[in-house]
């Protein structure tokens, strides 16, 4: 299947010029970017919620700051917290407004998004650490949030993804149970290769070398650090027991077979999962719902699938 008709044109004027390469351009230019185009694809009015609330928690570092959409609706309500996506290098709060406030109104649920350290003057294992903490906190105070203590769950694209992965398997390890893990287009193999890093490696928005660079300036080139779970997800060895995943992936994305690989070996593992990889889509196309029908219909799916876990 061609490229979504309604990606099309963004895609051709993101490859009109020569791209400079991730590793050598200041973090600062690349997050102001990743800012403008944020705005350019937002709703034009935000999607209307409860409430929202800018707060902080106490972290490994100081103060995390946290957003905090509550839906309409009354009475306890399950709860998820929310890593942006970015490359580990850039997104914000901001950047994934329409995501969250989406999510907060379709999965009717608290959603927690997490404003963790980036690299690369915040290698691994900042972001990590802030992304736990900020799951720990929460879960530590459900009754502050949703207030369903049996209703829990992570959320996270790309980056976040990635992120949100390996704190489910966090929480596995200590023996506290998520109610569900939703992976949009997740990063979950530092060590391995797959075929849709060839097969889409240009052309399509993110591209592999754009991959490799935010992989280096996250994790640096130590294999064992690569290799562990907390940055390399698929590389855990043991998946039993852990969150009913919902993971979505794109047709047309060099991360394409890394997160229907994880899909695989969770299934394989006997966890519940939904996955899908959605035809004639690009990488961030969680993002991409104000401007492309297919892109929409694909969060419809995904959002409804985490409802469902989240009863």
């Amino acid at each position: 299947m061609p490229v979504d008709p309604s990606l099309a044109a963004l895609l051709d004027q993101v490859n009109a010029g020569p791209a400079p390469r991730i590793i050598d351009t200041d973090p600062e230019v690349l997050r102001a970017g990743n800012r403008k185009m944020g705005a350019v694809l937002a709703l034009p009015e935000p999607i209307e919620v409860g409430s929202v609330q800018d707060t902080a928690v106490p972290g490994p570092a100081g103060r995390i700051p946290l957003r905090v959409y509550r839906p309409e609706r009354a009475g306890p309500v399950p709860t998820v917290v929310f890593f942006h996506g970015g490359g580990w290098l850039s997104g914000d709060l901001d950047t994934h407004d329409d995501v969250t406030r989406r999510m907060c109104r379709d999965v009717n649920a608290v959603v927690v998004a997490v404003d963790y350290r980036l690299a690369p003057e915040h290698p691994f294992p900042a972001a990590y650490d802030d992304c736990l903490a900020a799951a720990h906190h929460v879960a530590d105070r459900i009754d502050e949030y949703g207030g369903r203590r049996d209703r829990l769950a992570v959320a996270g694209d790309s980056a976040g993804g990635n992120l949100a992965a390996a704190v489910a398997l966090t929480f596995r390890d200590e023996g506290r149970p998520l109610a569900a893990q939703l992976l949009v287009y997740p990063a979950t193999d530092f060590v391995g290769d797959h075929p849709s890093r060839t097969e889409n490696a240009t052309g399509y928005g993110l591209g592999t070398q754009d991959v490799l660079d935010f992989q280096h300036l996250y994790a640096g080139d130590d294999p064992a650090v690569r290799g562990s779970f907390q940055v390399s997800p698929l590389r855990a060895g043991n998946f039993t027991g852990l969150a009913p995943a919902v993971i979505g992936t794109a047709q047309y994305d060099p991360l394409r077979d890394e997160g229907k690989a994880y899909a695989a070996a969770l299934t394989d593992a006997g966890v519940d999962v939904f996955a899908r990889t959605y035809d004639g889509l690009v990488h961030a196309f969680l993002n991409l719902f104000p401007v492309s029908p297919a892109a929409d219909a694909a969060v419809t799916e995904l959002y409804a699938r985490l409802e469902e876990r989240l009863g």
